[in-house]
């Protein structure tokens, strides 16, 4: 499911007009990135849970040419996903 998809399925599910529906995800997915962007987790129960997880610098290999490269630190997003979340796609 892409972006829009969902926009559309809001707003049928809940007769919403098609920019009201993209209002309200636009601002769930905003304020899910805003909370990140402080360093906070985000949860959603049943869905899971949103955080970020801080990677040190290191020495890379470049795959193309194997030569050494330094890779500086950096913040990257992590998904866990919730038991709900896991049940179902396990089917039980």
């Amino acid at each position: 499911m892409i972006r829009s998809e969902l926009i559309q399925k809001i707003a049928e599910e809940h007769q919403l007009q098609l920019n009201q529906a993209e209002s309200v995800v636009n601002t769930i997915f905003e304020e899910i990135i805003d909370a990140m962007a402080h360093g906070d987790r985000v949860e959603l129960r049943g869905f899971g849970a949103f955080s970020v997880k801080k990677r040190d610098a290191r020495t890379g290999r470049n795959p193309r040419t194997g030569e050494s490269v330094e890779v500086e630190e950096k913040h990257v997003p992590f998904f866990k996903t919730g038991k709900l979340l896991r049940d179902r796609l396990n089917g039980k």
